[in-house]
């Protein structure tokens, strides 16, 4: 397990280890059994870490797996210990943005909101409380790694150097990838069935006004699962994490007010305000999702049938389609084209698409199109068809192809190289002890035990 840049082990697995894992905290007699400067490691540190990196099937190399986390955990508290001394901090819009983007990225992964609040049986906002401090000392450790780093600089001799030198025979695969179109419909809602869910919500209001627990209603009547198990709570949360029109409308309430009812992409809505901090507010809503009528899916995809036989009678281009027709706001004004949210780029691993959509990959050759389908992984139904733009095949990396994997592979070497000079360094000017159960550990760095 190398320390350097794991955004991947970082993402992949502080989920899993600050959730899945509670439970095996609990059976845990912790202690403390590493003191890096002012920094502790805890024991329930280190068994936390080895349970969900054995659930996910990860085995250490040439080291005792739990020696290997107890190293990791002893280098992270260095570098934190270090960057207090160097003033290099971390604000908390940094650690509440890492953990708005780790959330959406598991929603993406799971498919909704609602089935990654029922999966871990947790909301949303306990999800972000559970990994905000290890969020934090990641950050810390990113930002100290960056600095001891900062001065690398690599040229393009260097890298062909560097390609040349390297074994044919152990070159990466890399995986193949897709960038994928798509065009969006959104069953329309009758104007009854609006109707009646203002007026449900009307009631709620006055309700409330009457002297009834907002909380209480949100609890039994709000169709936003997570919330609702909180009465309605969503937590701090930024402007930017939130629908425009229900962002407009809950930044401009005061204390215990409950809002008109704002209707959203994901439904309707009242809003109590409870607090704000800065730039983050923390609000109560409860949600009424209309119901859609057999007839009104039925349309929407008699629509898409019509678009999709458009484009293959080549009296419409997909690009075009995708503007004039698509309903989808974020992928209509660029051909369709869907965006990694793991990577920011339009290319994608087959296993990173939405599930619905790779079901249908399955099925679907390049440039053609897809029969309609249903897709409920935004949090309302959507109905869909897809094309396949472009396809890389699986294939062994090469310079031509892949300069950037052998630069980025250079570039971590030269980090490597510093960070093991820094380290052996920082050891011997640093206060640390290691509690005797680890006293014969095989570590990496021998400075740890003095």
């Amino acid at each position: 397990m190398r320390y350097i840049f794991r955004k991947t082990y970082t993402v992949l697995t502080l989920l899993l280890l600050s959730i899945l894992t509670l439970n095996a905290q609990d059976n845990v007699v912790d202690k403390i059994i590493a003191v890096v400067g002012n920094q502790v490691v805890l024991k329930s540190d280190v068994e936390q870490r080895f349970i969900s990196l054995k659930a996910q099937g990860y085995t250490s190399g040439s080291v005792d797996l739990k020696t290997e986390i107890f190293e990791d955990l002893l280098i992270q508290k260095l570098m934190i210990a270090q960057a207090a001394i160097d003033s290099i901090e971390v604000t908390e819009q940094e650690v509440e943005d890492d953990l708005d983007r780790k959330m959406e990225m598991y929603i993406q992964r799971i498919g909704s909101k609602e089935k990654l609040e029922q999966y871990f049986g947790k909301s949303i906002l306990d999800m972000k409380n559970d990994l905000r401090e290890p969020t934090r000392n990641e950050r810390i450790k990113e930002k100290m790694q960056a600095e001891i780093t900062k001065d690398i600089h690599i040229t393009p001799a260097e890298v062909r150097d560097f390609y040349n030198k390297l074994n044919k025979d152990s070159l990466p695969t890399i995986p193949g990838k897709l960038e994928v179109q798509q065009i969006v419909r959104y069953p329309q809602v009758t104007d009854d069935e609006k109707d009646r869910i203002r007026n449900r919500l009307r009631e709620f209001r006055d309700m409330v006004h009457e002297g009834k627990s907002f909380s209480t209603l949100a609890v039994l009547y709000s169709e936003d699962p997570g919330s609702a198990r909180q009465g309605g709570e969503l937590g701090y949360t930024p402007r930017s994490s939130l629908v425009p029109e229900f962002a407009n409308v809950a930044f401009n309430l005061k204390t215990d007010k409950v809002s008109k009812i704002v209707e959203t992409e994901y439904g309707f809505h009242i809003i109590q305000f409870i607090d704000r901090k800065g730039e983050r507010i923390n609000v109560r809503h409860i949600l009424l999702k209309p119901k859609i009528e057999q007839e009104k899916r039925a349309e929407a995809t008699s629509r898409l049938d019509s678009i999709a036989d458009l484009i293959r009678g080549e009296k419409l281009k997909f690009d075009e389609a995708a503007f004039y027709f698509s309903a989808d706001k974020d992928t209509r004004n660029n051909g369709g084209l869907i965006v990694n949210p793991y990577t920011g780029s339009s290319r994608f691993e087959k296993d990173n698409l939405p599930p619905a959509i790779a079901q249908q990959i399955n099925n679907l050759k390049l440039n053609e199109i897809s029969e309609p389908f249903l897709d409920v992984s935004g949090g309302k139904d959507a109905y869909k068809i897809i094309k396949i733009k472009s396809e890389t095949k699986s294939h062994t990396a090469n310079l031509s192809d892949d300069w950037s994997i052998f630069e980025n592979m250079l570039t971590n070497q030269k980090q490597q190289d510093i960070l093991d000079k820094w380290i052996k360094e920082k050891q011997s000017g640093t206060y640390v002890h290691i509690d005797d159960s680890y006293k014969n550990a095989k570590f990496r760095f021998k400075g740890w035990q003095k």
